[in-house]
């Protein structure tokens, strides 16, 4: 489908991901950030990486072929490889997972929250935390497959205990007895989280007088997670040296596509 023109949308659309996406009795959504360009993306980076490693190596070339269906398809592997496995077509199932039992947001007194419960040991933990362990320990919940056919009677014990609390009182409670939880941030607080920042995930590059922020990639190679070797380009600030450097045009044709506007 080469000669077709694609955006990150119809991607979505092709892989599968906006099915499942959303709530069960409501539209399919996309995901709220074009996951397929930077996926496809990525995968280029990458493959182009592993091409370079090996020319070093034998001294052969390769020739590159991302597709962004096939990348962003490829994400859906965890969904996909069951389906292929046993027949069964999964459907949409809003904010929790298909598979695990207790994997959702759930509504604090304040704010929501992520619980997962994704195996045995974190579903006694979470009980006992919450100052109920007899829950945990009834036969009716002993393992992932009972749960989820008691998943809406779970659940609506677990909301009912939830929503008593604070958010911020209910991760304090799951950080001690190490249950899998976290806030629904805005942007403003992901740009405002302390430990990214910490980390460096955040930073600005000076452009003169003024800072350029910057998001990171979130990758520490020895210790340092600023890999950058330059500031954002202005509009055509490079193009001689890249024409001139990497495809050898001479200057009085860099020239003249500068005269005619081209570059």
């Amino acid at each position: 489908r080469s000669e077709m023109p694609c955006y990150d949308l119809i991607a979505e659309g092709y892989s599968g991901v906006m099915d499942l996406t959303g709530e069960a009795d409501g539209a399919p959504q996309k995901v709220g950030t074009p996951a397929a360009d930077l996926l496809s993306g990525t995968d280029a980076a990458l493959a182009v990486l592993a091409a370079l490693i090996d020319r070093d190596r034998t001294g052969r070339g390769h020739c590159i072929d991302v597709s962004m269906i096939e990348s962003m398809t490829r994400f859906m592997t965890p969904r996909i490889v069951p389906y292929l496995g046993s027949g069964e077509v999964p459907r949409r199932s809003g904010g929790r997972d298909s598979v695990i039992a207790v994997y959702q947001v759930f509504q604090a007194a304040d704010a929501p929250l992520t619980i997962g419960l994704g195996n045995d040991g974190i579903w006694s933990r979470f009980w006992r935390a919450l100052g109920e362990p007899q829950v945990a320990q009834q036969a009716c919940y002993a393992s992932n497959s009972e749960r989820r056919r008691l998943r809406e009677e779970i659940v609506a014990k677990i909301q009912s205990v939830i929503g008593t609390r604070t958010r911020d009182h209910w991760l304090e409670v799951f950080r001690e007895a190490r249950i899998p939880a976290g806030p629904i941030n805005r942007l403003d607080e992901v740009a405002g989280d302390q430990e990214l920042r910490r980390r460096g995930f955040f930073y600005a590059i000076a452009r003169g007088e003024t800072p350029i922020p910057q998001v990171g990639l979130g990758i520490h190679v020895d210790g340092n997670a600023h890999t950058f070797r330059k500031a954002p380009p202005r509009l055509g600030e490079d193009s001689e040296s890249v024409l001139r450097s990497w495809i050898d045009m001479p200057a009085d044709e860099y020239q003249r596509l500068r005269d005619e506007g081209v570059v």
